[in-house]
């Protein structure tokens, strides 16, 4: 149930910023603020604002859809702890997916982002390590196989964000996707022997 309180409080606050923008400038991700002024909080609280309900919606639908099934794959394999590790995924997605745009930024009071994007790329990577093959369906039309959905996302997020041609923290997919992949092996590294045999069929 950790997926519908994630999306419970995210829609509520991220609604209530749409129309208070103190509270949307106060916690939205500023990498200066958070790097000179130590307001560490917005490292976090970026991901429960968005920049409007296209973007809410996109991210609370994936999260919606995928979220479910990587808590029971979580509860599955590490049993009690599974939601703890749940949450260690999302927030740590937040964290991790921040890293890069904060060093990079870290001196541009300018710059700032919102969006769960990158825990929400956490999920849906933990998602494809546990079923590689599992179709994802591209614009809810088209079926990909999750693993060449997944290489295709990582090689658009890298590309798009070398040519830095639109306002998309493209890194934080980029990292937030790479961390999601990751932590499973880190927590149980027996599981990458899994993945290699869902990979190649061999079970």
């Amino acid at each position: 149930m950790i997926t519908y309180l994630i999306i419970g409080i995210t829609v509520v606050i991220s609604y209530v910023a749409f129309s208070n923008t103190g509270l949307m400038s106060s916690l939205q991700f500023n990498p200066a603020l958070i790097y000179n002024r130590k307001e560490y909080h917005r490292l976090i609280t970026h991901a429960l604002v968005h920049a409007n309900w296209a973007h809410l919606f996109v991210n609370m639908l994936v999260l919606f859809f995928f979220g479910r099934m990587v808590e029971s794959y979580f509860g599955y394999f590490f049993g009690n702890k599974g939601e703890i590790y749940f949450v260690l995924l999302y927030i740590g997605g937040i964290l991790f997916s921040s890293l890069w745009g904060l060093i990079k930024h870290r001196n541009n009071y300018y710059y700032n982002a919102v969006g769960a994007s990158g825990a929400v790329s956490a999920v849906l990577f933990a998602f494809i390590f546990f079923d590689p093959w599992e179709p994802l369906y591209l614009f809810g039309i088209l079926p990909i196989p999750g693993i060449i959905f997944a290489s295709g996302y990582l090689a658009y997020s890298y590309f798009m964000s070398k040519k830095k041609v639109d306002n998309v923290a493209h890194d934080a997919h980029f990292l937030g996707a790479l961390y999601g992949f990751l932590l499973p092996i880190v927590l149980n590294p027996s599981l990458f022997v899994r993945f290699i045999d869902k990979l190649f069929m061999l079970t």
